[in-house]
């Protein structure tokens, strides 16, 4: 009789096929109730159920990890851990993203965590898409680590050049052009409704235009995140569990920390050096693992590879640092402000 999850000598880990099922029913499960409940209920949810929600969450995503040390070891439950915080503090510079879509398209307050439910789910979809195609790009190109690494560089130069987070705008991307050209719409919300039928003619409720923005939008930010876990950990059950948990937290944190986000000042810079710091470690990776002929002949280079306990190290060092810095950035702007103005 086999394990549910069992480490091998080399770090892996071999799953049932049920433990998948479980982790996925589960998962559906919670989203369901909390797409009907919301449904029914449509409200701003308080800090005390928000705060709540969200230690649920958090203390699960502990309790995973404690039980992948028991079951799987300390290094694969370090991968989890690392995992889980790097999506999570990606997951965050999408809220940014967030509040301006729910201003473009003022939305009421009452059905803003309805609208974020359901984009969630779009997101959770789409990510498992996601990773299904990056654990086959992995399993069959060990090459593609080139490819991972450059672009998270890439993208970390890019973050570090927009500096201080700019939350002027939200644009709109040519997809949701497409689709608000593409349906017959109402000018009003009606509930959550996101379809209904007028004089015969079926159109679509701003609500519509909302859930689809976000769902959208956190696929291009899928496109950082996904490729940032895999230079953490080559388990796809990691890279899903941890997604899970990141994505169904976020509800909770839009509305929990929407006035901190305005203070984390410092989060575009720290996010850069962060994917940067996983763009060298693929690097690395894909240059242990090399097979391409035109680098060294295609034999792998003997280069250090960054173990998992300095990039869980890393990740907590950077994120700490980048929060308390942008506190204290805008404490002292505040009192800039304050001397200005009693002058």
């Amino acid at each position: 009789m086999t394990s549910a999850i069992l480490p091998t000598a080399t770090e892996t880990l071999d799953l049932d096929p049920w433990v998948w099922w479980v982790t996925i029913g589960v998962a559906a499960a919670v989203l369901i109730f909390d797409v009907v409940w919301i449904a029914r209920n449509p409200h701003r949810p308080s800090n005390k159920e928000t705060g709540l929600a969200l230690t649920v969450y958090v203390g699960g995503a502990i309790l995973f990890g404690l039980g992948m040390w028991y079951f799987a070891g300390a290094q694969l439950a370090g991968e989890f851990y690392a995992g889980w915080l790097t999506e999570y503090s990606l997951s965050v510079d999408n809220l940014f993203i967030f509040l301006l879509i729910m201003a473009k398209f003022a939305v009421p307050e009452k059905l803003q965590q309805f609208a974020l439910m359901i984009g969630i789910i779009i997101a959770i979809v789409l990510r498992g898409i996601f990773i299904w195609l990056g654990a086959a790009a992995i399993e069959n190109f060990s090459w593609v680590f080139y490819i991972f690494g450059a672009f998270l560089i890439y993208t970390a130069v890019k973050l570090a050049r927009e500096g201080e987070t700019d939350d002027d705008e939200y644009e709109e991307n040519r997809f949701m052009k497409w689709v608000e050209s593409r349906f017959p719409a109402t000018q009003q919300y009606h509930g959550t409704k996101l379809f209904l039928v007028v004089n015969g003619k079926r159109l679509a409720t701003p609500l519509f235009f909302v859930i689809v923005a976000l769902g959208t939008t956190d696929l291009l930010f899928a496109l950082d995140s996904i490729p940032a876990i895999y230079g953490l950990t080559r388990e796809p059950y990691i890279v899903l569990v941890a997604n899970l948990f990141a994505l169904m937290g976020l509800r909770q944190l839009y509305f929990l920390l929407g006035g901190l986000l305005q203070r984390l000042v410092y989060l575009s810079i720290g996010l850069a050096v962060l994917l940067a710091f996983i763009g060298v470690k693929l690097l690395l990776h894909a240059l242990h693992e090399n097979e391409l002929p035109f680098i060294n002949g295609g034999e792998n280079v003997p280069v250090p590879e960054i173990p998992i306990w300095m990039s869980l190290g890393a990740i907590v060092v950077i994120l700490g640092t980048t929060t308390v810095l942008s506190l204290l950035k805008t404490r002292k702007d505040e009192r800039e402000e304050q001397q200005r103005l009693g002058s």
